[in-house]
């Protein structure tokens, strides 16, 4: 089967069509990281995604705060940051606003992997969203940022259900 056959059997209604949107996530998430750690040496794409968020941040930012905004636990940050270290990423400090807190900081390597090592995969990136012209690429954004509003709304549910038991 292919991808062109599941879109048509999938649009005939919303109920389809979500499930569709629902495991497209799922499989683009899937090939994107495919893709990454294959072609991108060094750290895994989860890996670039926390250090991503840490260079840009104005703050220290905890394993639990990390967590929440890359959508995983705080032991999964504790593990990526752990490896992230040991390649000489990071830095992993006691938060200065709680002591239980550990916060994870960038060394100077961070910013040379993202000038130079990370610079020439840049151009590559582009490649995923060229087919797209700006107004797609504006109502994309859009459309993905208010998914971010339908997973809370899920996770609020998922609480109210897990309080209910």
């Amino acid at each position: 089967m292919e991808y062109e056959d599941l879109i048509k059997k999938f649009s005939d209604t919303a109920q389809n069509q979500s499930r569709a949107i629902f495991s497209t996530l799922f499989i683009a998430t899937n090939r994107l990281q495919t893709l990454f750690d294959n072609h991108i040496p060094e750290v895994s794409l989860k890996q670039f995604m926390l250090l991503s968020i840490v260079r840009q941040s104005k703050e220290q930012l905890t394993f639990t705060q990390l967590g929440k905004l890359l959508g995983c636990s705080r032991q999964n940050i504790k593990k990526l940051a752990e490896a992230l270290r040991k390649k000489g990423f990071i830095t992993i400090q006691q938060s200065p606003h709680d002591t239980r807190g550990m916060c994870v900081c960038p060394t100077g390597k961070v910013d040379d992997y993202f000038q130079n090592d990370f610079f020439k995969y840049q151009r590559e990136l582009r490649y995923l969203f060229e087919v797209y012209t700006d107004n797609e690429l504006e109502t994309l954004f859009m459309l993905l940022s208010k998914l971010y509003a339908g997973i809370e709304n899920l996770e609020r549910k998922a609480a109210g259900n897990e309080s209910g038991k």
